[in-house]
Formats: C-alpha cells, structure tokens, sequence
C-alpha cells in the first residue's frame, strides 16, 4: 500500500530536505561561505554560527539570497552603502553553483555529491506502514532535491514542493500545497500536519499556515542540523531558538520521529 493509496491517514508529515534529509553544513553552507569570500575578494569568510545568526532571523531560506545578504553586510561594516554597489546577482548565484553543483551542468561534481545522507528510505517505509502521509517541501531547487530524493535516496516520484513551485519560506504557499497533493485521496481532510525542519523560517512557515487554516492542526517539528550539534552549549542555544520560533518538539535526528512519537503529537 502506498502513501497515495491510503484513504484514511493518522497524520500527514511535510519534511524539509536541507538539514533534515541531508548534512549540508559541507554543502549549501560551504558554498555560501566560498560565495561570500570570492565577492568580498577573501576579506571575510562567514563561519557556519554566522551563517546561523543570519538564518535565525527567518527570512534569509534562499541560499543565493543569503550570500548576497551576507556580502552587503560585510560592505555595510566597512561603511559602503549597498546601494552604491554593483553586485551582479546572476554572478553571485552562477558562482554558487558553481561550487554547489559543479562546473559541468550535465555531470554533477560538487559539494552535493559529498552530503551525508540524515535518513533512509526504510524509515518513511515505516511511516507509510504505519498510516503516516508524507511528501517534501525545500527551498531547494528541485534538480537539487530530486538528486538526493530519487537518486540518492531511491524514492519514485515523491510528493514534493521546491523552489521553482512556490514562494520562499516563510511564505506557507508551498507547505500548503504539499499538504494538498498528499491529501488529494484522503478521506478526513482536517488530518493533522507536521512540517518537519531545521530554521527559523520554517517554524515560521508553520505559524502562518495556521494562522490562514485555523481548522487543521499544523505542528512544528525542529531538528537540529549536525553542524549545530558539535558543542551541547551551542545545540542547547540553537533549541532554543527553534523553540521560541514555534517548534513544539526538538530531535537531534529526524528519524527520532517516529510513528509512536508523532501519536504523541497529534
């Protein structure tokens, strides 16, 4: 039986891909902190608590977007207006690609190649068993996440949002969406929902869904990315941050989530 077979579902669970799925900390992040060093020309190098100082603001999902926001600021500090200067968008995401992807667009050779797989295909087997929906919603583009989804992971066609398919988080368009697809041969259609990530943006994205369909319960499920995890002073200070955003739970690992803990939730 499959997830879009079953008519009558205990819960719906929406997962985030970056920092759930995958490690990206040696990644996304990385790329981020190569992207900023190249245009500052190698005066500053964010580190992976700086990039997260960023991040915890909630607006900054897009990657590209946070790159370039990261080298105003940098320009900012040392007095220039960020009106006065001449960054080229299309340069600073062609470049992150670049070191994301690889150069050769055909034949991946990048950072995403190197990223640490953070569940497997036989816990959301678990899920389904268990009479758990459940699909993806990422600010990744979807060539990125169909990468670590399907070619990674193994997964046929799985429900899923990206970049290309909605507006960034916290906007809940896409997180809506999901839920919609999954929930297209549903019988119950007030089935609770959990979105499942690692940011502030998407315990926001979970709030504003609430907030625009109060008759569902929308649940917020924080994890806490491996980089966040390396000192207990700083994963306690990460918690902490998702908790104040919204998130009702906190695991160092998705698939701590488990059936048995989701009846918990709901």
């Amino acid at each position: 039986m499959t997830q879009q077979s079953q008519l009558l579902v205990s819960a719906i669970v929406v997962f985030d891909i970056d920092g759930v799925v995958r490690d990206v900390g040696g990644s996304y992040r990385r790329a981020i902190a190569d992207t900023v060093e190249y245009f500052t020309q190698d005066a500053y190098r964010p580190s992976l608590a700086d990039i997260d100082v960023l991040k915890s603001e909630g607006v900054w999902n897009n990657d590209w977007e946070a790159s370039q926001e990261l080298i105003y600021r940098y320009f900012e500090a040392q007095g220039q207006q960020r009106n006065s200067l001449a960054l080229d968008y299309a340069k600073i995401v062609a470049f992150f690609q670049s070191r994301y992807r690889g150069s050769d667009p055909d034949n991946w050779t990048g950072y995403i190649c190197n990223e640490p797989l953070l569940l497997n295909s036989s816990y959301l087997n678990e899920l389904s068993h268990a009479g758990i929906a459940w699909g993806f919603f990422s600010g990744a583009t979807r060539g990125s996440a169909n990468y670590v989804l399907e070619k990674r992971l193994g997964l046929q066609s799985p429900v899923l949002v990206a970049m290309e398919d909605a507006p960034s988080k916290p906007d809940p368009t896409g997180l809506m969406a999901t839920v919609q697809q999954l929930t297209s041969d549903i019988l119950d259609n007030s089935t609770p929902v959990l979105y499942v990530g690692d940011t502030v943006a998407d315990m926001y994205t979970v709030k504003k869904a609430r907030s625009l369909d109060p008759s569902r319960m929308w649940i917020g499920v924080g994890v806490l990315p491996p980089h966040v995890q390396e000192s207990l002073q700083r994963r306690n200070a990460y918690a902490e941050t998702l908790k104040i955003a919204g998130a009702k739970v906190i695991f160092d690992s998705v698939q701590e989530l488990t059936p048995t803990e989701i009846q918990k939730l709901v």
